[in-house]
């Protein structure tokens, strides 16, 4: 008897849940309190690397951590209630839920946030893995028991493989199609519409386990 390979994790920004308004507003409101320019939209362009290193594209070493704690402050109240789920990311969990799998969401988002950004869209996750990034990803997804990682960065293939799961790549973020194939991913969707479809036919059915 095998285990099903029916439990996924997923990234969230760009992956499951959209959060470039939000994440925008709150980078203008840290543009104006540091009174140094932050260009928002070139960031919501780049998602996916932890906050403190974005910062550092804007600010000396010694003012990000004071930016970083102030962008948190305002993350819950200025962005979560602007995020919406991306297409097909309810279907996608649900697809899992409909497979007898788990759901765990691993990203370089802080833990907080992350939970509630995934309990203000209704998502229906097991677990939520907060503030890591590539491969450092890897040991959340081992200790789910996850069999595949579903997300938009290059870093999300380095994520799967340091988990030892199937490398799902989503073409929603700043990567297009061919360079998450060239990056190694195991497997590119256009978006999560297309998950489901996938998901139905990699899964090990119930009678097989």
């Amino acid at each position: 008897m095998s285990e099903p390979m029916n439990s996924v994790g997923f990234d969230l920004d760009m992956t499951l849940a959209d959060t470039r308004a939000g994440i925008a507003a709150v980078y203008d409101e840290v543009s104006r309190h540091m009174g140094v320019f932050i260009d928002s939209a070139a960031v919501v362009a780049r998602l996916g690397p932890p906050l403190e290193w974005e910062l550092a594209n804007w600010l000396p070493p010694e003012e990000i951590a004071g930016a970083a704690a102030f962008f948190r402050s305002l993350y819950p109240s200025i962005a979560v209630p602007v995020t919406v789920p991306m297409p097909g990311a309810r279907e996608a969990v649900e697809a899992v839920r409909r497979g007898g799998g788990r759901v765990v969401v691993v990203t370089g988002k802080n833990a907080r946030d992350a939970a509630s950004t995934v309990e203000f869209l209704g998502l229906d996750v097991d677990e939520v893995a907060g503030s890591v990034f590539g491969a450092a990803k890897g040991p959340a997804l081992m200790s789910f028991g996850a069999s595949a990682y579903v997300g938009d960065h290059v870093a999300d293939i380095e994520a799967a493989r340091a988990g030892g799961v199937v490398s799902v790549a989503v073409a929603t973020g700043l990567y297009p199609r061919g360079e998450l194939h060239d990056h190694g991913a195991d497997v590119v969707l256009g978006d999560l519409t297309e998950f489901t479809e996938w998901f139905d036919g990699w899964r090990t059915p119930a009678s097989l386990v």
